[in-house]
């Protein structure tokens, strides 16, 4: 990658994105901002009209993403990070949450960041050169009740980062998966929707919403020093497939990898049994 860098960057108006975009304009880097409100991106491109490219974007509209990285591509010549951080929050039980609701979930935090994957993938592979960051969550590893609806769109966008890495390893991308716990952005204010009660889950989702509730603005994470950290990782000579941010998602990622492979030594002797017996 070159000195000076473009980034592109979904969800730019505040929280990790906003945070980002201020973390690369401080580096020297250009960065192309996305929101579907670019009105809430004035701020930020005054700092560096040079410098910004603010595009609206909203990431569940058909060829939305391909006309940003088009537009990206004429001010700039170029992407080397993409950054897809354009998401909200659901509280509810799975049972609360109507479909309608989850598909909207899944529309936005899978569908969009995929949709804006595919756009960027012909510009980065003809560099032969960039990096994929999507912004997943400690809830892209393991889940909470209430949490049922976002974990499944962060436990997808997971699954295709995955695949994704190995594909396009060969051809000088990187892929980086970034899973963040309790940072000070707007997921657990404006950015999280809570579905309807039941009664019935009081005392499971009940605690969940709570949490959601208080934890608003009082987050231990500074999402300026998730941006150096995501950096960092970028510029290694190895960079991880994941990057746990945050000493409460890195405490319950090894909790909940740990539990696994515990379960995984209980139940191997039966899992092994199921094999045809002989060999007709």
């Amino acid at each position: 990658m070159a000195t000076s860098q473009v980034w592109f960057i979904t969800g730019a108006s505040s929280g990790f994105g906003e945070a980002f975009a201020r973390y690369a304009l401080a580096h020297g880097h250009r960065v192309v901002a996305t929101a579907r409100d670019t009105d809430k991106l004035a701020a930020l491109t005054a700092t560096a009209p040079e410098r910004v490219l603010a595009y609206p974007l909203d990431v569940t509209r058909e060829g939305a993403a391909e006309a940003a990285v088009a537009a990206a591509v004429e001010r700039f010549g170029h992407i080397d990070v993409l950054i897809n951080n354009a998401g909200y929050g659901i509280v509810g039980a799975v049972e609360e949450t109507s479909a309608q609701a989850l598909r909207a979930q899944m529309d936005t935090n899978f569908f969009g960041a995929a949709a804006v994957i595919r756009a960027a993938l012909p510009v980065l592979r003809a560099q032969r050169a960039g990096a994929i960051v999507n912004i997943s969550s400690m809830g892209g590893q393991m889940s909470f009740a209430g949490f049922g609806a976002y974990s499944a769109s962060k436990f997808a966008l997971e699954g295709l980062s995955e695949a994704l890495a190995a594909e396009v390893a060969p051809l000088g991308i990187k892929v980086l998966i970034v899973e963040p716990g309790a940072f000070r952005t707007n997921l657990a204010g404006a950015s999280m929707q809570h579905m309807p009660e039941l009664d019935a889950y009081r005392d499971t989702v009940g605690h969940t919403r709570a949490f959601a509730h208080a934890m608003h603005d009082t987050q231990a994470g500074d999402p300026a020093k998730a941006a150096a950290a995501v950096d960092q990782a970028l510029r290694a000579d190895h960079t991880p497939l994941r990057l746990q941010l945050g000493q409460d998602a890195l405490d319950a990622v090894r909790e909940h990898a740990e539990q696994l492979l515990r379960d995984l030594a209980t139940w191997t002797p039966v899992g092994a049994a199921t094999a045809f017996d002989g060999t007709d």
